[in-house]
């Protein structure tokens, strides 16, 4: 695999924010590499409560870690 992340430091919180999200999308890409079963999972989990809160979490708990590695954009 091609090396994506290679730094935390983004300039605003709103790229931070968008990093974050590159690192959940990223993370369901590592842990099923199939495209084709991604795909057919996606329509299960895209109208799930419980599997959206979930992802939601991981993104914010990904912010917090891009947020803290640019001390808050201090």
């Amino acid at each position: 695999m091609e090396t994506w992340l290679t730094s935390l430091i983004t300039k605003t919180p709103q790229e931070g924010y968008e990093l974050a999200i590159k690192m959940a999308r990223m993370g369901v890409k590592y842990t099923q590499p199939s495209a084709e079963v991604r795909d057919k999972l996606r329509p299960a989990y895209a109208e799930s409560a419980d599997s959206l809160t979930a992802a939601s979490q991981v993104i914010a708990v990904n912010f917090q870690t891009v947020a803290a590695a640019n001390n808050y954009w201090r």
